[in-house]
C-alpha cells in the first residue's frame, strides 16, 4: 500500500495517546493530554481531568466522566485549532493544535452511470433530501465511548480509493472523496469496525445505494455505502467484528466495493488515521 509514511506516523501518535490513557487509568488525569499537531483528516483522543469542560475553537465538546474527549481535523481544515480546558477547580489550560496539510491526489473514475454524475433537477432534489437525512444522523452526540476500544477493518481487500482525493468521473470534476474504498467481491461480509449503535439504514439512496451508519459515541460515526444487503436495524447495538451488511455496487459505483467513511459530526476523516487501526489486511 503506497504511502509517504505520514498517515502511519499520525496514527501512531493517536494510538500512543490512547494506550497511555488506558495504561495509566482514567483517574488522576493531568489537566490536558493532546498532540500539538494533527494531519488533515486525523482524529485524536484527548484526556483531561474528570469534571473539566473543553472547548475547541469556542465550541464546547463532550467530555466523558473520566475526562476523555475527541478532537478531529477535517480534510479542508487549515491553520490551528485552539483548545481550552476549564477544570472543576476553576483553572484554565489552553493549547494550540497545528493542522498539517496534505497533498491530495486526483483519482480518475470511469464507468459510473452518467445520470449519477449530472443528475436532472428532480433527481438532484432527491439527492439533497437523502443527504440531509444522513447528515442529521451524524449530528448525534451520545455519551458512549465505544471508540476507546479501537478500530478494525470492516472488510479485507485492496484499497481502490483514497480519502480526500480529488475525483474526476469520466472527465467531469466531482467532490473530494469522503472516505476510503476497499475492493471486494459482491456479497463479502462487512463487519462493524467498532462497537456502536445503528443510526441510519436505507437500502436505496440514489448516489450511495445501500447505506448504513453506526454511531461510536461523542459524535464519531462510520458510514458504509454501496451495500448489497444490510443485516441490522436502526437502534440496534453492534459489537466490533459483528457482520452488519454485505459488499455491493449499488448507487454511483463502477464495480463491487465498500466505501467506508468516518465523521466527527460534519468533519470528514481519514479511516487510515483512526486510533488502533492495524495495517491494511
Amino acid at each position: 500500500m503506497p504511502t509517504d509514511g505520514r498517515p502511519f506516523q499520525s496514527r501512531a501518535v493517536a494510538l500512543g495517546l490512547l494506550l497511555g490513557l488506558l495504561a495509566t487509568g482514567l483517574h488522576a488525569a493531568p489537566a490536558l493530554v493532546l498532540p500539538d499537531r494533527l494531519q488533515q483528516g486525523a482524529l485524536a483522543i484527548g484526556r483531561t481531568e474528570p469534571g473539566a469542560r473543553v472547548r475547541v475553537d469556542g465550541r464546547e465538546v463532550r467530555v466523558s466522566p473520566e475526562g476523555v474527549f475527541l478532537l478531529a481535523i477535517g480534510r479542508d481544515a487549515l491553520g490551528v485549532r485552539r483548545v481550552e480546558v476549564r477544570t472543576g477547580e476553576g483553572r484554565t489550560h489552553r493549547q494550540v493544535v497545528r493542522v498539517e496539510p496534505r497533498d491530495w491526489p486526483v483519482e480518475h473514475v470511469h464507468g459510473v452511470p452518467p445520470k449519477t454524475v449530472e443528475p436532472p433537477p428532480e433527481i438532484a432534489r432527491r439527492i439533497d433530501r437523502e443527504q440531509a437525512r444522513v447528515a442529521a444522523a451524524r449530528d448525534r452526540d451520545d455519551a458512549r465511548t465505544d471508540f476507546l476500544d479501537g478500530f478494525a477493518w470492516p472488510v479485507a481487500g485492496r484499497i481502490s480509493g483514497r480519502f480526500g482525493a480529488r475525483r474526476s468521473y469520466d472527465g467531469k470534476p466531482g467532490s473530494p472523496h469522503s472516505g476510503m474504498d476497499i475492493a471486494a467481491p459482491r456479497g463479502t461480509p462487512v463487519r462493524a469496525p467498532a462497537a456502536g449503535i445503528v443510526t441510519f439504514v436505507d437500502p436505496d439512496l440514489y448516489l450511495t445505494g445501500g447505506t448504513l451508519l453506526i454511531d461510536h459515541g461523542h459524535g464519531l460515526s462510520s458510514v458504509f455505502l454501496h451495500l448489497d444487503r444490510i443485516d441490522v436495524q436502526p437502534g440496534q447495538r453492534v459489537e466490533r467484528g459483528q457482520p452488519v451488511a454485505t459488499v455491493g455496487a449499488t448507487g454511483r459505483a463502477s464495480g463491487p466495493h465498500l466505501h467506508w467513511g468516518v465523521n466527527w459530526f460534519g468533519e470528514r476523516l481519514d479511516p487510515l488515521l483512526l486510533p488502533g487501526l492495524p495495517p491494511a489486511p
